[in-house]
């Protein structure tokens, strides 16, 4: 059966997330910052028989890489010769060690070359694992966005007129379809708007299409509400450009204000902004185009031809050649009400007066073909983001310093960034809805002795070892924030939770070592704890993670703010 599936339903359900941020049950949506630690290669080993190196070389199943880590059942590497996965079953073999064990899963990484996030459970696990902190995106922290054309007549020399009627040619036969100027099929991801040097947003009604070049002419005035002399004139919410050059007519759409060309105007996308131009008119004709010069009609004569259709009022101004071709046409009146339109070159349906009383003789065998292009629905300007295709939205999310008092620290830096929808407060089932959340656990040590961000930390618990990797030193109040992992943290195949206040924590790199300070019951740098422990902010597994992009790493700073813009299309 055949179907599509429009770009209306895109561009609805773009609305809708938008929309979803200021309902009266709104959305929770956060942006997330995360991965602190590096990017390597994650090799799943079993099977071991030795004890591998760090710094050695491994080989096998094609694969070549050092060691940079070792965890319980999988090796941390950095790929020297080959991006491919080795077989799983594989032999890996230790260059210096002589260790073997047998691969298993594998996925290539370097701080240069991030790996695709995946889409199933358990990356969603691993994302919270490691998941730093989250920042609620509202209403004005979003925007539909469609790609940007600036005014460039060395990038940008011809632009593709609007028109309702370009398509593909469907397969199985049928229809032709007709293609933009620039070869496009679908208005939709056609260049037919540009914003220009005063960041005023401009859709093209005409771009110079005549029979003698049906994919019209390089532009040549750049379209203003406030144009150059001797450029073009502005009129009723139309740039025309002056006679003699390429014809083209603008219709002016918004101009962005300075907030949201700080927000959300990008390289690549531009925002919607709010309508600024005259009144929207529902089924009007702005355009008139000739197809077909013609013969025989009138000679060297000024003609007007109403427009026969579902609407009134529309009027096309036609002027011909001595030979009785059509040499230029133009809108005398735009109408209102169509849905569609003919333009008929017939005795007594061609006048010689914009009044449309006195007739022109017609010969019967005169001919030619003006097609009107009609407006969107609700006109030009009634619907931004339908008539941009605004299927993406952007969000525009501002880390300030140390921002939700510590949430997002700045003493390190992170790898991944995503989008959480309605995760939970720790430990319960209500949806959070705090500015800002917490994502790593944290302590409140005595004692004397910095603490070095990314270093593992450990401490002798009931059963074993507890591990875990630090994100944050706090060394005025003596707050270690960290996270723990079941890749990387592992002890007898558990991950053991920090407990005892007697024994020490301790960093493998700095070798500090600090007792939890098992007094503190009261909130401290607005982190609550609990005998000196605080969980996160954030439930575990919590949510849906709707978005997700590994990066290389950002750095943060004390005096530093980070704008990050994501684009997000449906």
């Amino acid at each position: 059966m055949a179907a599509i599936i429009s770009e209306k339903f895109r561009i609805f359900n773009a609305k809708q997330f938008l929309e979803s941020l200021d309902e009266a049950a709104p959305t929770n949506m956060y942006f997330f910052v995360g991965r602190p630690q590096k990017w390597y290669g994650y090799l799943e080993i079993h099977n071991q028989v030795g004890t591998f190196q760090v710094g050695e070389t491994i080989t096998g199943g094609g694969l070549t890489a050092t060691i940079n880590a070792i965890h319980t059942n999988s090796l941390l590497v950095t790929a020297t010769t080959t991006t491919a996965a080795p077989a799983a079953g594989s032999t890996i073999t230790g260059g210096t060690s002589s260790a073997t064990a047998k691969s298993k899963t594998y996925r290539y990484a370097t701080e240069d070359a991030p790996p695709a996030p995946l889409d199933n459970k358990t990356e969603k696990q691993a994302v919270y694992d490691d998941l730093i902190a989250a920042k609620r995106i509202t209403n004005s922290f979003a925007r539909l966005v469609a790609p940007r054309y600036n005014w460039s007549l060395s990038t940008n020399p011809k632009f593709d007129m609007y028109r309702p009627n370009y398509s593909v040619t469907p397969a199985g036969g049928g229809a032709i379809g007709v293609q933009t100027a620039l070869g496009s099929s679908a208005l939709s991801g056609s260049k037919f708007y540009v914003i220009n040097s005063n960041y005023e947003v401009f859709k093209c009604l005409y771009n110079g299409q005549t029979p003698a070049n049906a994919t019209g002419q390089n532009a040549t005035n750049e379209p203003k509400t406030t144009p150059t002399a001797g450029q073009g004139t502005y009129a009723n919410g139309v740039f025309t450009e002056e006679s003699g050059t390429a014809g083209y007519i603008w219709k002016y759409m918004y101009t962005l204000t300075t907030g949201e060309v700080i927000a959300f105007l990008s390289s690549d996308f531009l925002p919607m902004g709010t309508y600024a131009g005259t009144a929207a008119v529902d089924g009007a004709i702005h355009v008139a185009v000739t197809t077909d010069g013609g013969v025989n009609l009138p000679t060297s004569a000024t003609l007007y031809v109403p427009v026969d259709g579902d609407g009134a009022g529309a009027k096309v101004k036609i002027t011909t050649t001595a030979g009785g071709v059509i040499n230029t046409v133009s809108m005398e009146a735009i109408g209102s009400g169509y849905t569609y339109g003919n333009v008929r070159l017939v005795q007594g349906n061609v006048y010689t007066d914009s009044g449309l009383t006195t007739t022109a003789t017609v010969a019967a065998n005169a001919n030619g073909k003006v097609e009107v292009v009609l407006s969107p629905e609700g006109g030009h300007g009634s619907d931004i983001s339908a008539e941009f295709f605004a299927k993406r939205v952007m969000t525009n999310i501002r880390l300030t310093y140390a921002e939700g008092s510590g949430d997002f620290p700045v003493d390190n830096d992170f790898r991944r960034i995503g989008i959480i929808q309605d995760p939970y407060n720790y430990g319960t089932t209500t949806a959070a809805t705090a500015s800002t959340l917490r994502g790593t656990a944290a302590f409140k040590l005595t004692g004397s002795g910095d603490y070095t961000v990314d270093e593992e930390i450990t401490q002798t618990v009931t059963g074993g070892t507890a591990k875990g990797r630090v994100v944050s030193w706090d060394a005025t109040n003596g707050i270690l924030k960290y996270f723990q992992s079941p890749d990387l943290h592992t002890h007898n195949g558990k991950v053991l939770a920090f407990d005892h206040a007697t024994n020490n924590v301790t960093g493998a790199t700095s070798s500090t070592a600090r007792p939890i300070d098992a007094n503190q019951d009261t909130a401290l740098a607005d982190i609550s704890f609990t005998d000196g422990k605080a969980n996160p902010e954030i439930a575990p597994n919590s949510g849906d993670i709707v978005y997700i992009e590994n990066r290389r790493q950002i750095t943060r700073a004390a005096d530093q703010i980070e704008d990050i813009k994501l684009v997000i299309e449906f």
